[in-house]
């Protein structure tokens, strides 16, 4: 199969819908492009982050599934997230920002000659950010214009996902044989994939280690990563594509601002194929109130005051508050060399 387009979106657990709600737009920049439920689990939030527009590429979810276990991280995982931004000047501002909000982070350093800085939320979820200055990738994202981060600073964008795995052999068939990417380059135990065009979005990096445990899924880790192809057409040849092979998947799913294949190629980790269309701006949230109020999926709509009932509110009327630009030209930093 050869018509993945790149990233479309990661998933991941949350201990806490409003303290997420917080560092993604506070600290990271990120507007929140959708405020809903879990289709599957109604008490659950479901928390969409993206771009300005919340264009395709560009979007870490979040589920805040109630007593569920912190992640316990380890082999057979995706095990970082990554944050595109379009500078290494852009990198080296963040590190200040970790600085001043008192973030956990690292120094940059360099991987595939591509400068990155990783960093943790308050669950320990792993992130990190990727400076797109040498290469770019297929599409664009927009900062978030309304933000605290400089527009020339701002996140445009998911990067490569890493993913720890102990079986390299199977987990390379799974990206070259059945997913189209192609592997590039190899640089001590890390191992990176390209699709597309090739570039930040394009990538997954893998990480051989045969010593660790296998992770365990909770809050403070990943719950699935998908892939994005241009439509509902697009995705229809995944679907005979798996049906031919006997490959185990969900079927068609809509996700109303996506559609939706799910499947797990490989131990512990879920694999979805997502199409770029609809979109999250609609006739329930328009471009200047996305993410404001909480929005539900059409099976839902007649049952609001239940939904309403069994999910703990929280305020986001903020949502779209123009924030300050923070420059932040008072705090020490170094630049890697």
């Amino acid at each position: 199969m050869d018509n993945i387009l790149g990233m479309h979106h990661v998933t991941a657990i949350t201990s806490s819908a409003p303290k997420i709600y917080r560092f993604f737009t506070d600290i990271l920049g990120m507007r929140m492009v959708k405020k809903t439920v879990n289709q599957d689990d109604i008490q659950t939030y479901h928390l969409y982050f993206a771009d300005d527009r919340g264009n395709p590429g560009t979007t870490m979810t979040f589920f805040d599934f109630k007593g569920i276990r912190r992640a316990v991280h380890g082999n057979n995982e995706v095990s970082r997230t990554t944050f595109r931004v379009p500078s290494d000047e852009a990198i080296y501002y963040f590190e200040k920002r970790f600085v001043k909000y008192e973030i956990k982070h690292q120094k940059p350093y360099k991987l595939f000659n591509k400068l990155m800085i990783n960093f943790e939320d308050f669950d320990g979820q792993r992130y990190a950010l990727i400076s797109d200055e040498t290469k770019a990738s297929y599409d664009k994202g927009t900062p978030w214009f309304n933000g605290p981060v400089p527009n020339e600073f701002g996140i445009i964008g998911l990067g490569p996902v890493f993913m720890r795995a102990k079986d390299l052999e199977r987990m390379e068939r799974i990206l070259t044989d059945i997913l189209g990417f192609r592997k590039v380059e190899k640089e001590n135990a890390f191992y990176l994939y390209e699709v597309n065009v090739g570039g930040n979005n394009e990538s997954v990096i893998i990480e051989h280690n045969l010593l660790l445990p296998n992770a365990v899924q909770g809050f403070g880790g990943v719950h699935h990563i998908a892939f994005r192809v241009k439509n509902r057409e697009e995705m229809a040849k995944w679907e005979d594509f798996f049906e031919s092979f006997g490959i185990p998947n969900s079927g068609f799913v809509d996700r109303y601002y996506f559609r939706s294949l799910y499947t797990r190629l490989y131990p512990n980790i879920l694999f979805e194929i997502a199409t770029d269309d609809p979109g999250f701006i609609d006739d329930e949230d328009t471009y200047d109130i996305l993410g404001e109020n909480l929005t539900l999926p059409p099976l839902y709509k007649n049952r609001s005051e239940y939904v309403y009932s069994v999910i703990q509110l929280f305020d986001s009327s903020d949502a779209n508050k123009k924030r300050e630009k923070e420059y932040l030209w008072g705090i020490w930093w170094n630049k890697i060399v």
